[in-house]
This record gives C-alpha cells, sequence and structure tokens, in this order.
C-alpha cells in the first residue's frame, strides 16, 4: 500500500522506516529538508510540498498527518482538503483533542474525504517494538487504512475502539494513566532514596523488580535504564513539562463526575515540579525522556532530548 506521510519527527520518521520495512510504499513530506533527506536514505519517496506529496499518491489516497497538535495540525488537514477528493482518507495521529475530531470529520465530508483519528504510542521505541494503535473512524474509512495499521502495530496492538474521536479519546485517557503510573513509581524510588541508612542501589532495584516482581512493567524497564550507571540521570533537573493529555484526562473526569484522584495528583505534581526540584520528580523527567525522546532541563540551563537507546 502507498501513503503519505505528513511530519517527520520523532515518531513520524520512524514509522515510515517502519512501514517501509513491512513492504509499504511511502510518499514522505516535511517541512525540513534535511528530514526527506534522512527517510529518503531508508527507502521513501519525498515531497517538497503537500502537494507534490498527494500527486504522488494513488486513489484511494491516504494521508497521515505526524505534526504538533493545534494549529500545525489543523492548518495541515485543512491544506489536504484542498488536494484530496472523495473517497481519500486523513489520518491524524498527534496527540489531538479528541474534542476537534468530529468538526475535522464534518469539515472533509463536505468534500466526501473520510477522517480517522489514531491515537498512537510507542515513542521513539515504535520503530523496534511497534506502536499501539486506538483508531477511531467509520468501518470503511479504517478498512481502506487497515493495512497500515496493522504493519506499524505489533500483534495484538491495534484496535479499531469506535467512531470518530474514540481514537483519541482512548489515548488521552491512556496518557493520564501514564502520568500517575509514573508518578508512583517516581515517589515510591524518591522514598528509597531519602534512606540513607541502607545506602540503596536504585538501579539493582530497579533491574530486579522487572523479574517476577507485580510491580514490573515497561516503564519499570526505563526506569532501569534511566538509573543506570552513566545515564545522566544525576544532570536532569526535576522540572517535568505537560504535553495536555493528562489535564484533559481530568478536565473529563470533573465533567463526567469519575473520581480521579491518583492522575489528578500526577498532574498537580507537574505543575509543582517547576517550583521543586525533587528526586521523584527528575525520575519522571528521566522517564519522558527514556520513552519519548522528550527534552530534559539540565544543571547547566539548557534542553536536551538525549538518546533513549535504539529504536
Amino acid at each position: 500500500m502507498k501513503i503519505g506521510m505528513v511530519g517527520l519527527g520523532k515518531m513520524g520518521a520512524n514509522m515510515t522506516q517502519r512501514l517501509i520495512e513491512k513492504g509499504h510504499e511511502v510518499v514522505a513530506f516535511d517541512l525540513s529538508a534535511q528530514a526527506r533527506e534522512s527517510v529518503a536514505a531508508k527507502g521513501a519517496e519525498t515531497a517538497a510540498t503537500l502537494a507534490e506529496m498527494v500527486s504522488k499518491l494513488e486513489p484511494p489516497r491516504v494521508a497521515w498527518v505526524m505534526v504538533p497538535s493545534g494549529d500545525p495540525t489543523t492548518s495541515t488537514i485543512e491544506t489536504l482538503k484542498g488536494l484530496m477528493s472523495g473517497g481519500d482518507v486523513v489520518i491524524d495521529g498527534g496527540n489531538s483533542n479528541y474534542r476537534e475530531a468530529a468538526p475535522t470529520a464534518d469539515s472533509l465530508s463536505q468534500k466526501s474525504i473520510s477522517f480517522v483519528d489514531a491515537g498512537t504510542s510507542g515513542g521513539v521505541w515504535g520503530l523496534k517494538e511497534g506502536y499501539c494503535l486506538m483508531v477511531g473512524g467509520s468501518k470503511e474509512a479504517v478498512g481502506v487504512c487497515e493495512p497500515i495499521f496493522l504493519a506499524l502495530a505489533p500483534e495484538g496492538g491495534y484496535a479499531h475502539v469506535g467512531p470518530v474521536g474514540a481514537g483519541h479519546f482512548v489515548k488521552m485517557v491512556h496518557n493520564g494513566i501514564e502520568y500517575g503510573l509514573m508518578q508512583a513509581y517516581a515517589e515510591g524510588f524518591e522514598i528509597m532514596d531519602s534512606a540513607d541508612e541502607f545506602a540503596l542501589d536504585l538501579h539493582e532495584i530497579a533491574s530486579i523488580w522487572r523479574y517476577g516482581s507485580v510491580v514490573r512493567s515497561w516503564l519499570l524497564e526505563l526506569t532501569e535504564r534511566a538509573l543506570s550507571p552513566g545515564s545522566g540521570f544525576e544532570k536532569i533537573e526535576g522540572y517535568v513539562v505537560d504535553s495536555g493529555e493528562g489535564k484533559w484526562t481530568v478536565q473529563e473526569a470533573l465533567e463526567r463526575s469519575v473520581p480521579a484522584p491518583v492522575i489528578s495528583a500526577a498532574l498537580y505534581q507537574r505543575f509543582a515540579s517547576r517550583e521543586h526540584d525533587a528526586f521523584s520528580n527528575r525520575l519522571v523527567a528521566a522517564l519522558r525522556n527514556q520513552f519519548g525522546g522528550h527534552a530534559v532541563m539540565t544543571e547547566s540551563g539548557g534542553g536536551t532530548t538525549g538518546s533513549a537507546g535504539p529504536a
């Protein structure tokens, strides 16, 4: 299958490579010529403009938008609307607010273009491990795109979860849960870090908990990596950014009268992290860098994305 990929950042570039490795053709567009050259070296066909990208696709055309949420996504989809035609499909794989999905679908439907919202989780590790895909849209539109979803996801890691908006809704809650899980690990390790009388080796503890423990998880594996000697953990500042999804999850909980004290507390702790450089905040910042390549603040005052290992 041939697909257009818009946005070649940390995830878009790796998704492009994974699709090519799975036997699909990708026409890739990014404003950065360097980003385009990088994926071209891995087998992608590139385009210098959205119009050129669309012209290289075959009906029914499928364009996957993987750019920052908000105005960048909105303006990109609006441009694609003017370039694509009936039967084509636009996929939004970014972390857009699910409430924007229905208006976007309605707008595209004016030209009989379908819209699919694909909640995408996997971060910088998705190239190797695959991406968990939570997809919303009509059965027909999702069916057109399904070969792509199956190629990107590991076995069992893709589902058509509901109509338009459902994909981004599920991904929003997923990220809210992620906030709570990371905060629990961070607080537990901070308690152990404060136990000077035992001189605990936190890296070793994170390592053994990965085997047989009831708290083992991928986030714990990343904790072990973050605390490993030479990781640079001691230079990370405890300044933790929130990218929106946790806040949206808490807002939904309030509006639906669903108690969510753990996720809410984790969100508030991120706000508090900007005033207090605690061990737990440093570990949450390190974990975000581990799974998503998100920037961290270092003692020098600068930001760095670092490397989360081979992806």
